[in-house]
């Protein structure tokens, strides 16, 4: 067990050294890193920024104040070009999804719900107060009279069998019964 302690000991420095080893070269390359970017910063600004150097007299200071606002003017009016541009293009990509959309056939449809409404109501809810019509389909029928035929006719003196078995229902109708057959 010692051997192997000393080896799991020897090893684990080892990791320790080799971390603290790689952290360090991190260090100076993020250093160096940060350095770059400041240069390329101090450079840039250098090149696309000229120094400004203010005049002593005051007229000399207002000419730089009408240089700055014309400058200022001219890329509010190309910010503002591009924005209508923008504005313009998104339009027309909005139309061109529409008619796209419409052509396929897939736009959303709205669920529709069951209305039950009679054909008056139907027509007073479109026309208006100008519907004057009435759609009263079953007054509109021909009247048909039926023959009486001679089952119909024996059916009808017969009678109704609904009203013997309410007559024999109940106490009073099984007395009834009792009556009639004695």
């Amino acid at each position: 067990m010692g051997d192997e302690e000393k080896r799991n000991r020897a090893i684990t420095a080892r990791r320790q050294h080799l971390k603290s080893v790689m952290l360090q070269i991190a260090a100076t390359e993020q250093e160096k890193e940060k350095a770059r970017r400041e240069t390329e910063k101090h450079n840039y600004l250098s090149e696309h920024c000229p120094p400004l150097h203010i005049p002593g007299s005051m007229a000399e200071v207002q000419e730089l104040c009408k240089q700055l606002h014309a400058k200022i003017d001219a890329a509010e009016e190309e910010k503002y070009d591009m924005e209508v541009k923008v504005q313009k293009s998104s339009k027309e990509l909005e139309d061109m999804n529409q008619k796209l959309f419409d052509l396929r056939g897939k736009f959303k449809r709205p669920p529709l719900r069951r209305v039950r409404m009679s054909a008056d109501a139907m027509l007073k809810a479109l026309l208006g107060s100008k519907h004057k019509v009435c759609m009263d389909l079953r007054a509109n029928l021909k009247q048909v009279k039926k023959e009486d035929t001679e089952k119909e006719r024996d059916l009808r003196d017969v009678g109704d069998w609904r009203k013997n078995i309410e007559e024999k229902s109940g106490m009073e109708g099984r007395k009834k019964m009792f009556e009639s057959e004695s």
